[in-house]
């Protein structure tokens, strides 16, 4: 059996992987996550899989990925490249078939706008 962690991971890398995908999850995912990656001895494993949800059969698999794109680029191409770079790895490195990956962009990367995460202030 492949865990579903497994899956999100490998579905995390090849989405990030993909031009004009500036980052994965929520806005308040993020920035939460973003803190807990500065916490010592916590595992930055989490913000590989963070805005992916798998659930893993015995033989399929079904994704949910919810992106954040830079301005400027065309939203519809960006889903379809995800789409297709993220079944390619997890069928590829899995042997899973994917039958169903659900894209969600949540928001629109400005070129002006700062990361929403936050910077560390604290030495």
């Amino acid at each position: 059996t492949i865990a579903d962690g497994v899956v999100e991971k490998i579905a995390g890398l090849a989405a990030r992987d993909v031009v004009g995908v500036h980052a994965m999850g929520s806005g308040m995912s993020r920035t939460i996550g973003a803190m807990r990656d500065r916490v010592p001895g916590t595992s930055s494993s989490k913000s590989v899989t963070r805005g992916v949800k798998a659930e893993v059969g015995e033989v399929q698999t079904a994704l949910d990925l919810e992106i954040v794109v830079d301005y400027g680029v065309s939203i519809a191409d960006v889903a379809r490249d995800v789409r297709e770079n993220v079944i390619a790895a997890v069928e590829r490195m899995t042997g899973l078939e994917v039958v169903e990956v659900n894209i969600a962009v949540s928001d629109v990367k400005l070129p002006e706008e700062e990361d929403e995460e936050p910077e560390s202030r604290l030495q």
